[in-house]
């Protein structure tokens, strides 16, 4: 794709999700592909809010695909005000490119964070394969469905929690790991374009036996399609996802924006913005919210990128560059 055919893609992208409403001012967030419901929810929170506190109106428009995809957007000129992602190593990769700030992580609380969530199981009604654990979902005639690896967060998440289940077995070892994901991946029949569309191939094509998602992504299952028509399997040890957050400095000084995306952005550690979280059954950082929400957000064993695979820095090239372990397992797929 040429540059021109570049700019006319992410103008068409930006476009295209804009909310038409008359303001003063406006910011983009290009976020991750199952986030729509969350900010649909928050963006009519946070503008009342602003205007209660500043006398503007401000028009928010959103952005949303596979996270991979939508970085690559930002760093070919798609103007981000903020980028809401759902794993450090693409907000990383903007800030090699000179977009974000290569401290973001320390620019807001909680890693840049504001909530968590994790990797559950999503069965058919009444779990016809009586899956239980990543075991299950390496068994011959198994069909798990999950987003690409090498290019959605959901799809990257997905597969280091199996590689860190296989890790922690008794004489547990990067090639035991290896050829445990090796049988996951082989039950793949395909590898959907984000996370939405992965619910879309389980739920309505009917494809798959199990989908491997985020926690929260039942939650909005439930409310489209009905609680009577799958259930969650809590696996017995998953892998902490975070969602950071970072304003694209260039843009926003470009624009003469940083006041209101500083603002967007601080919004969602407080008290209203942990309550749309929990609402959106993501695991609030807001310890009170947490306790008060406990029943929908079951205890489970955890385990993070930095404690098992060394930060994504280390974590994205040695599984999901080119010549990584994804690409020496799916070779052999």
């Amino acid at each position: 794709m040429n540059k021109l055919s570049r700019r006319l893609a992410v103008a068409l992208i930006a476009a295209t999700f804009s909310l038409p409403v008359f303001a003063e001012g406006s910011l983009l967030n290009v976020s991750y592909d199952v986030a729509r419901d969350f900010y649909k929810d928050y963006n009519p929170m946070f503008q009342k809010y602003w205007t209660a506190k500043s006398g503007e109106s401000i028009e928010l428009k959103q952005s949303h695909a596979g996270s991979s995809k939508q970085v690559r957007a930002v760093a070919d000129g798609l103007e981000a005000d903020v980028v809401t992602m759902n794993q450090a190593s693409d907000v990383d990769f903007l800030a090699d490119k000179g977009l974000v700030a290569k401290d973001y992580a320390k620019k807001f609380p909680t890693n840049a964070s504001p909530y968590t969530s994790t990797m559950v199981f999503i069965v058919r009604k009444g779990n016809p394969k009586a899956i239980k654990d990543w075991g299950d979902l390496a068994q011959p005639g198994m069909q798990v469905i999950l987003p690409h690896p090498k290019s959605t967060g959901n799809g990257r998440y997905s597969y280091l929690a199996a590689w860190g289940y296989a890790l922690k077995q008794p004489n547990g070892n990067d090639k035991s790991a290896q050829e445990f994901v090796g049988k996951v991946l082989k039950n793949a029949p395909l590898f959907a374009a984000g996370g939405r569309d992965a619910t879309t191939t389980f739920m309505q094509r009917k494809i798959g036996d199990v989908l491997v998602s985020f926690e929260s992504e039942a939650e909005l299952i439930a409310r489209e399609f009905g609680k009577g028509e799958f259930e969650v399997v809590y696996p017995s040890l998953s892998i902490l996802t975070e969602f950071p957050v970072a304003i694209v400095d260039k843009v926003v000084d470009k624009k003469g924006t940083r006041k209101q995306a500083q603002a967007y952005l601080d919004y969602l550690w407080s008290k209203e913005g942990q309550e749309n979280a929990a609402q959106n059954y993501l695991r609030p950082r807001d310890a009170d919210l947490l306790k008060k929400y406990a029943a929908q957000f079951p205890v489970i064993k955890t385990f993070t990128v930095d404690e098992v695979f060394g930060g994504w820095s280390k974590a994205f090239p040695a599984h999901f560059k080119d010549g990584g372990s994804f690409d020496q397992i799916y070779s052999q797929k």
